[in-house]
């Protein structure tokens, strides 16, 4: 954790981490981010007239693509780097069901970046995703992918926000994918 005062200290931290932030090349990307990145602003607010105080966190997000391992072709680091991409999306997909489906038990454990964002898929937080689409045809499947897990995301109802679009927006989208093909 660091303290910061104003936004460059928060854009310098976030050159710094992009800098030490994994890549390396596949078949299907020349600059494949191996990892995910996580920036956490945590705000500390004080009223002075009552004195109490608030806390609350941002989680930026950038998740590491999730390629098909016989398509990029990778092998020994990058293959143990593509394994634990793809099971850290995984559990994340496995929290954003048991959140959609209102489960008892949300599988929040299973890896380090569902721990992380714990508390900003819960409660009262507030979530806005952008997924990032490759238009090439070759890319289908992993699009089709993307826009599937998008469309779970979409479904997810945290605290007293509520779901507007019910996943009618990415729906529009597979289907532009599909029609194209």
């Amino acid at each position: 954790m660091h303290t910061v005062n104003k936004t460059s200290d928060v854009l310098n931290l976030m050159d710094i981490g992009l800098r030490n932030r994994a890549r390396g090349s596949t078949a299907m990307n020349e600059r494949s981010s191996r990892s995910h990145s996580v920036v956490t602003i945590h705000v500390r607010g004080m009223d002075i007239k009552s004195g109490s105080s608030m806390c609350s966190s941002l989680h930026l997000v950038d998740l590491a693509g999730s390629e098909r391992v016989d398509r990029s072709e990778v092998t020994g680091d990058r293959l143990k780097e593509a394994q634990h991409i793809n099971k850290s999306l995984s559990a994340l997909g496995d929290v954003i069901y048991a959140l959609a489906q209102k489960n008892a038990h949300v599988p929040f454990r299973n890896s380090k970046l569902t721990q992380v964002l714990q508390t900003s898929l819960g409660g009262q937080a507030k979530t806005l995703m952008f997924v990032q689409l490759n238009p090439e045809v070759g890319s289908h499947s992993e699009t089709t992918s993307t826009l599937k897990f998008a469309e779970r995301a979409s479904g997810v109802e945290l605290g007293a926000a509520r779901s507007s679009k019910e996943g009618r927006d990415v729906r529009d989208l597979m289907e532009q994918v599909f029609f194209k093909l």
